[in-house]
Formats: C-alpha cells, sequence, structure tokens
C-alpha cells in the first residue's frame, strides 16, 4: 500500500551514523584545545601564587601587583576579541598558532623582567595571546566531534583549564623555592610548545572548509551576527550574563584565597596549594558532571541545577571558620560555582554559524572575563571591610542573576548541527 512517504536515498543512515562517531583527527583537535587552555589556567595561577616573590624581588608595591592580574586579563579580553574574528577569516589552526606563539615568548620574557613597567607590558602581551584560547579551541572541538557529544567534548576543553591550574598548585611548592618566580615563568613556556606541535599536525575542521568554500566574509560581519536580530540579541546577552557571573566568582574566588587562608588560618603555601587542589579537583568532577548531564537532559535544565547548586554552597561556605570543614566544603563549592565552565562551548557553538562561531566565543566569554577581572577588587574591598565570609556570601546573589539569565534569555539547542 501506498503510504506516500519517500524514502530515504540508499547510504543516507550510514552516512548519518558515520557523522556520529568521533573521528581521529576529533580526539587530536581535543588534545590541541584543551592542552592550550591548560597553559592558559597554568599561567594564571601560577602568576597568583609568585606574586608575593615577584612583589619583593622588585619592590612592587601591593597595587602594582594585583595589576599584573588585571592587566593579563584586560590583554585577554583584547586577544579574544582580535583572534576570534581573525580564526572566523583564516581558519582555527592558523590563528591558533598565532596566539600560541605570542604567549611563549612574552611569557618567555617575563622571566627576564627588570622592573614593574617591562614586566606589565610582556604580562598583558602575554594575555592577548592567551585571550584566543578558550573561544577558538572549544570552536575548533565542536565543529570536530558530532552533535551528540558535543557538550561532552567542550566539557572536555574546560578541563585543560582546571588540569593547568591544578599543576599550578602542585608544581609552584616544589619548584619556586629552588627556581624561583623567574624559572616558574619558563617552565610556563612548556605548555605552549607542547600544544604549538599537536596544532601543526592538524588541518581545519570540514564543517570549517565547507563553509570558507561557500562564502567570502565581509570585514566586520562575525560581530554583526552576534546580534543580526531580537532572538540573537537575547541569546548574546544571556551568554554575556551567564559568562560574567562564571568570571566573576571563579576569579573573586581563586585570587583571594591562598592570601585568606594564610592570613587568618595561619596556612602556609603547601596548605594553601592542598586548599586550591582540593578545591579545583571538584570544579574538575563539576566540569565533567555537566557534559555528562547537559547531552543528556539539555543545557538549560543543566544550568540551573547548578546555579541553584552554586547559591546553596557559596552560603553554606560563608557559614563556615573550621578548616578541615572548608576544605570539603570548598571542594563541593567548586563543583558547582565552576562546574558550569563545561556548558559555554557547547551553547555558544550551537547558538552562531561557523562564520562567527570563533568570534562568538572569544567575544562573549571575553567581555564576561572583563567584568570578572573586577571579582578580586569587589571581593578584597568587601573582604576589607567586612570579612571574607561576608564577600563570599555576597556572590551568591549573582548566582541567582544567573538563573534569571538562563530562564529568559538562553534557548536549548541541545542536539542541533551547526550551521
Amino acid at each position: 500500500m501506498e503510504t506516500g512517504l519517500i524514502s530515504p536515498p540508499a547510504g543516507a543512515a550510514s552516512a548519518s551514523a558515520d557523522e556520529q562517531k568521533i573521528t581521529g583527527y576529533g580526539w587530536k583537535a581535543l588534545a590541541g584545545s584543551a592542552i592550550g587552555y591548560a597553559m592558559d589556567g597554568f599561567d594564571l595561577l601560577i602568576l597568583g601564587f609568585m606574586l608575593s616573590a615577584i612583589s619583593a624581588d622588585l619592590h612592587l608595591t601591593p597595587g602594582q601587583a594585583g595589576s599584573l592580574v588585571t592587566w593579563t586579563l584586560v590583554g585577554a579580553v583584547a586577544g579574544g576579541i582580535i583572534f576570534g574574528s581573525l580564526s572566523d577569516h583564516y581558519g582555527r589552526i592558523r590563528v591558533l598558532t598565532w596566539t600560541i606563539v605570542l604567549f611563549a615568548v612574552f611569557t618567555g620574557l617575563c622571566a627576564f623582567a627588570q622592573g614593574y613597567w617591562d614586566l606589565l607590558v610582556y604580562r598583558t602581551i602575554a594575555g592577548i595571546g592567551l585571550g584566543g584560547e578558550f573561544g577558538i579551541g572549544m570552536a575548533l572541538a565542536a565543529e570536530a566531534w558530532p552533535a551528540k557529544h558535543r557538550a561532552r567534548v567542550s566539557s572536555y576543553v574546560a578541563l585543560g583549564w582546571q588540569a593547568g591550574v591544578l599543576g599550578a598548585a602542585l608544581l609552584t611548592p616544589l619548584l619556586l623555592p629552588s627556581i624561583g618566580w623567574r624559572g616558574m615563568f619558563l617552565v610556563g613556556v612548556i605548555p605552549a610548545v607542547v600544544a604549538w606541535v599537536i596544532r601543526n599536525r592538524l588541518h581545519e575542521p570540514e564543517v570549517f572548509v565547507r563553509s570558507a568554500a561557500r562564502r567570502k566574509v565581509p570585514k566586520g560581519r562575525p560581530f554583526r551576527l552576534l546580534v543580526k536580530d531580537a532572538r540573537t540579541t537575547r541569546t548574546s546577552l544571556g551568554i554575556v550574563v551567564l559568562c560574567a557571573v562564571q568570571n566573576f566568582g571563579y576569579y573573586g574566588i581563586m585570587i583571594w584565597m591562598p592570601s585568606f587562608l594564610a592570613n587568618k588560618l595561619g596556612f602556609n603555601l603547601t596548605k594553601s596549594a592542598l586548599w586550591t587542589s582540593v578545591t579545583i579537583l571538584g570544579m574538575m568532577a563539576g566540569i565533567f558532571v555537566f557534559g555528562q548531564l547537559a547531552d543528556r537532559i539539555g543545557r538549560k535544565p543543566s544550568f540551573l541545577l547548578f546555579q541553584a547548586g552554586a547559591v546553596a554552597m557559596v552560603l553554606a561556605y560563608a557559614q563556615l571558620d573550621d578548616p578541615i570543614a572548608m576544605l570539603w566544603a570548598g571542594a563541593l563549592m567548586g563543583m558547582f560555582v565552576n562546574g558550569m565552565l563545561g556548558g559555554y562551548g557547547a551553547l555558544m557553538s550551537e547558538a552562531y554559524p561557523t562564520e562567527a562561531r570563533a568570534t562568538a566565543q572569544n567575544v562573549l566569554f571575553n567581555i564576561g572575563r572583563a567584568v570578572g577581572g573586577f571579582g578580586p577588587v569587589v571581593v578584597g574591598a568587601l573582604a576589607t571591610q567586612y570579612s571574607f565570609q561576608v564577600a563570599i556570601a555576597l556572590l551568591a546573589a549573582i548566582y541567582v542573576l544567573d538563573m534569571v539569565a538562563t530562564l529568559f534569555l538562553i534557548p536549548e539547542l541541545k542536539g542541533a548541527e551547526l550551521e
């Protein structure tokens, strides 16, 4: 009997199945992206651990020392905007190579700084190189993996950052006393070299090659595509809010926590590193779990679950004063506060077309990073005026804002094929 249905062409089912397979190229793209992001995390955390040593050696004021972190983030914002757009024009692999060379050269120069101003310049330019890592690496991984695994691969790239931070937390207490802060900057170049070697063995993702063959991107078009209509503008605004809250909470907690543990609880560098390491392990667990959940139950439900968990854990953590309780609660807080990092890459990859994907990843995330750069300043000011516990408790309010943005501004894009 005729049904009126048209049968799919022969081979269509197998072609679709092939598109859902994870290829060797996909694994290499993941490795290159994750190691580059590990470089980013390693660099920023060793800077936090080394501020006291750098300040003593170069006779820096507290304001000057803090500005080294701030201007690294400023450079990262600028680099993200610049290199994201270049990546949509010239390709993921080529531009990622440019960013890695820029970072490696100027991080190495930091080891030879003679004073505040030349170190500030080196840090800012190294930050520009760092800025391209997140967005371009996320776009590369998303384009190399099938739709049903996209949140997972985004979370795996995000785990690269945490692996770099964990490496910094473990290696700094061991190496800093023997090789000094100058030697630590040279160690920071090693992940860049590894990432460069891996990326030199990759070609551009097929989805990017097909897109590039169909069109010539006019100058400025990737930026316009972020606000091309009302729906896209709402999505972009919502993503900026999510990324701003993510970075504000992360930097506000992680930059100040070692100092707080040292000054208030008498922790030495080794004990502070232990706390940081346990918290980071919680963050890594959260990122991994988020990626699994988001591919199963969807992006929005996963974000809302973790945002609610962040509110609860931040408020609970602010009530603690026992070091052991703070250690384990820190792991749970880290799980919810930073677990959401595993979802931004997938969300932004699915919300924007190939010709603007890396631009979206870098511009929107780095706008959030720019706002997040004020986290250490605000937390420090509140901790000085009141207490560190009060400052942490007030962070809970920003995760409530996060939930509102997710509910009303963020679309559900689970399983969407990339345009």
